[in-house]
């Protein structure tokens, strides 16, 4: 049988509706859909897509069972290598990792097979159909404590509990999920989604602990005192960057980690929120990853009436998922690439120093570039062109240059080496430099992807097992 050389449509909200709301904006397969494009699969032995899926889930056999209608049996092959596979569906960048290998991509050059749609449709089949709880294993006496219950955190605690530890997630927020909720728009991720992963781990005997700070509330040294053999740290970088010029302390500029914590985890959408957030106007957003289509997606849903995204480099150049990009633009995102931020412009007004519009944002101002010669990360190099100035007129400036590790860990466990970023470093295997300490996603690397934080939970509850059943 001919193979359909098109992956098959996401259903998705029409641009002009779901501009104007939080709803998810990707409707999900149909079971219909769902199998014909499982049937895509060559199931072909060499199975490169999973080389290139980072907890290297089976992803020929998990589509096989869909392709056959066994659908609890798909789930249960992709919860094997996944503790969030309705999370991992949605939001991994699966065009440059397991899709990008498949081999009727790569040889046929046809569509890849649409894997993370797939694993999304058999983790909603799953949820809203599977009539019984997760077994919880039989405990095996042993105890690790977890530091942050976002994806590599979850990860590590689902791993470790799948073997009968005993395992407690200290999360320092009010909500588990990490950056799955504070940083990815509900449009996007819902966080019914999340809460729902969460409560599986929970079946497997996970313990989640929130609003605690590791570092101020416990210590590192604290938590092996109370008994704990190992500890992983998958705290996430949750320190936001900046430029540095001038006009950043002005009123009306945030971080994209700020502004999306506010609209996604604190609902600052909702009428007469505890916790506000500018709506309205004009905003800049500056950047080119996810977290900049997030955040100008999110001002736009709050109300602004333009929304810009001021990105140095070109098109080709922009690191955000392709699909993420192309819901921007239809939805009316308007991108200034090419360009670069070089002062934020405010309002003062000298005869009245009461004028309630003092110190709030007015516009930004900006240079054109042109891109040079590659530099040591091979995309090439972003120049100014002299002479080439202009303002855009905004109300709100969000800054979505990327994040860094926090410094409270490090600054409170003595002996814990970090690199000159204040990233933690580990060993191929995620040990840190204190003994029983392990460490994995953005506290190592920054801001990364959610899938590759996973992977690294994997690697160190791995390598926790192996430490502690030797004892």
């Amino acid at each position: 049988m001919a193979v359909n050389p098109k992956k098959h449509e996401m259903p998705t909200q029409a641009p002009e509706v779901r501009a104007h709301n939080f709803e998810e904006v990707a409707q999900g397969y149909s079971m219909e859909i769902a199998r014909e494009e499982a049937a895509r699969c060559l199931n072909c032995k060499n199975r490169p897509c999973v080389e290139g899926c980072p907890v290297n889930i089976n992803i020929p056999d998990f589509i096989q069972q869909i392709k056959q209608g066994n659908l609890e049996e798909a789930y249960r092959i992709i919860s094997l290598s996944s503790s969030l596979p309705a999370v991992c569906g949605r939001v991994c960048p699966q065009e440059t990792q397991c899709e990008s290998r498949c081999t009727l991509h790569v040889k046929a050059k046809m569509d890849p097979v649409g894997i993370g749609r797939l694993e999304r449709f058999a983790a909603d089949w799953h949820h809203a159909n599977a009539a019984e709880k997760t077994p919880k294993p039989e405990p095996n006496g042993h105890q690790v404590a977890i530091v942050g219950a976002g994806p590599s955190g979850l990860t590590c605690a689902g791993d470790l509990a799948k073997k009968g530890y005993q395992v407690t997630v200290y999360e320092a927020l009010h909500t588990a999920g990490g950056v799955l909720v504070y940083g990815i728009p509900e449009f996007r991720l819902p966080k019914a989604i999340v809460a729902r992963e969460v409560e599986t781990l929970k079946e497997l005997g996970v313990k989640v602990e929130t609003n605690v700070i590791i570092g101020k509330t416990l210590t590192v040294d604290e938590l092996f005192e109370m008994g704990f053999e190992a500890v992983f740290i998958g705290s996430g970088a949750g320190l936001p960057n900046f430029m540095n010029i001038p006009g950043e302390a002005l009123k009306g500029v945030y971080s994209a980690n700020e502004f999306l914590t506010r609209s996604n985890l604190m609902k600052a959408y909702r009428e007469n929120p505890r916790t506000p957030i500018m709506k309205g106007g004009s905003v800049a957003v500056v950047g080119g990853g996810n977290v900049a289509m997030d955040a100008a997606r999110t001002a736009l849903r709050l109300g602004a009436e333009k929304v810009y995204i001021i990105y140095r480099r070109s098109m080709e150049e922009l690191p955000a998922r392709r699909e993420e990009v192309e819901h921007a633009e239809e939805e009316g995102i308007d991108f200034r690439l090419l360009c670069n931020p070089t002062e934020i412009l405010g309002y003062r007004n000298p005869e009245d120093p009461r004028d309630p519009k003092n110190g709030f944002v007015t516009g930004i101002r900006c240079v054109r570039m042109e891109l040079g010669e590659p530099d040591a990360s091979g995309r090439r190099r972003p120049v100014e062109i002299p002479g080439s100035e202009f303002e855009l007129a905004v109300d709100t400036v969000v800054m979505a240059i990327g994040t860094s590790p926090n410094p409270l860990i490090k600054n409170t466990t003595e002996g814990l080496e970090v690199n000159r970023r204040g990233g933690i470093i580990v060993n191929e295997d995620g040990l840190t430099s204190r003994e029983g300490v392990y460490a994995g996603g953005d506290a190592v690397t920054g801001a990364a992807t959610v899938i590759s934080a996973m992977g690294a939970g994997k690697t160190a509850a791995r390598a926790i097992h192996e430490a502690l059943s030797g004892k």
